[in-house]
This record gives structure tokens, sequence and C-alpha cells, in this order.
């Protein structure tokens, strides 16, 4: 990352795209600190990310509060759905088998997976798997959630059910910074686009704005090729 600067506020959707290998998944990374910064200042939540010897208490609250959604879902394969998603809120913030059960089927429904409790990961399809991560994550009950790239392993006809589930979030308030390629995603439910080129923000706006009347060439031609990328698939 170079020369990275801005501020998402509380309740905002920020989609963050361009090219592979851009950074988009570094920048997003740093959010919860699973990449250390080397250089200037991260803020979330008040906690200051950018300490050299960040505080073990300020490291639990922030990996409490900022949940994140993978490409690859990261279940465990020996545990049902309900079990991953009860094994964190009874470990990490200490509710009872009782607690932590209720709190998962609560957001099991939620993302339309109340039947399937019970069921092990290899017997759901990609889709449901992702919906599942989803839940996990909201079962910490977090301040923010990140996304990278959610749906890029699922096949197309899989994506909307998972573009559903993130679409209710945002329109429940939850603060979201998602990476993705899902450019009407980005154009119709992000408040705000930042687009990457070579570790740099090269442009940044409203989604709506951005996405129609973008100003620089590079924009401009990564969304041609989107564009076109979709019309061939």
């Amino acid at each position: 990352m170079r020369g990275v600067s801005g501020q998402i506020d509380i309740g905002e959707v920020i989609a963050i795209i361009g090219s592979s290998g851009c950074g988009k998944s570094t920048l997003l990374r740093c959010f919860n600190r699973l990449e250390k910064i080397s250089g200037g200042q991260l803020m979330v939540d008040g906690i200051d990310l950018s300490q050299v010897d960040l505080p073990a208490k300020a490291q639990r609250y922030l990996h409490q509060r900022v949940g994140m959604v993978f490409q690859q879902f990261n279940l465990f394969p020996h545990l049902s759905v309900l079990e991953n998603l009860t094994l964190a809120p009874q470990k990490v913030l200490g509710l009872s088998k009782l607690e932590s059960q209720t709190r998962g089927l609560h957001y099991l429904d939620k993302v339309g997976l109340s039947a399937k409790a019970q069921t092990y990961p290899e017997q759901l399809s990609g889709g449901q798997k992702q919906r599942v991560a989803i839940a996990r994550s909201l079962c910490m009950e977090p301040k923010i959630l990140l996304f990278d790239e959610p749906t890029s392993a699922l096949d197309p006809e899989l994506v909307g059910e998972v573009l559903l589930v993130m679409c209710q979030l945002a329109e429940e308030g939850m603060t979201m910074v998602v990476v993705t390629h899902e450019m009407q995603f980005a154009q119709e439910v992000a408040s705000r686009v930042f687009f990457l080129n070579q570790g740099q923000i090269e442009e940044e706006g409203p989604a709506k704005q951005l996405m129609t009347q973008p100003r620089s060439d590079r924009l401009q031609a990564f969304l041609s090729r989107i564009n076109t990328a979709n019309i061939l698939r």
C-alpha cells in the first residue's frame, strides 16, 4: 500500500475494486491486523493498529468487534453447522452452550439456513457454506464486517443467495468493507467505492457516480474489461 488515506464512517458500505494484485485484500487485512502496519497510522474503532506492540487486550477487542468472511469459507469440517457457529462465542465471549446455541440459531435463520443446523459442511453447497460463514461472523455480533471476495469461489448460480444476505445486512446498517468483483453489487449497495491501482486509491467516491462516470483512464479501462467479461460469461 502506498499513500492510502481516508475514513470509513459507521453504517457505511465500502466496496473495494480493482485488478488482481492491486492491493485490495492487503488493505482489507490491515483493518483487523492480519497485516501489520509498517508506516502511517490506522485507527479502527478507536484502536491504533499501527502500534508496534498492540496490547493483547486491544487485539482481543479488535477480533471480537471486526468480523471477516473469507473466499474459502474456512468452516471446521468435523463440526456441524451449529457447532461452527457456537465455538467462538463460547471460547472467546464466554457464552454458555445454551446462550451460544440460541444466538447461532438466530443468525442461521437470518441467512435462511435454520434447517441446516445439524448438517455438516461437506453436505452444503458453496453458497450455503458462505452463508454459514457469514452467520458465524454475525454470532460474534461485530461492529464491522470485512468481506474478502466472498463470491469468487462460487458457481455463478450461487452468487445471488450470498449477495442477498449482504444486501440485507447493509439495509440494517451494518458497517461493511467488501472486496468484490460484483460491479452491480458495488453500484447498488455500496455507499462509496475505492478503486485501487498499484497499491494506491486511484479514485474514490459515491458508488453510482464512480461506477457510471469514472474520471481516471485506469478505472474506465477496468470497468470496460469487467463489463466485457460479464457479457461473455
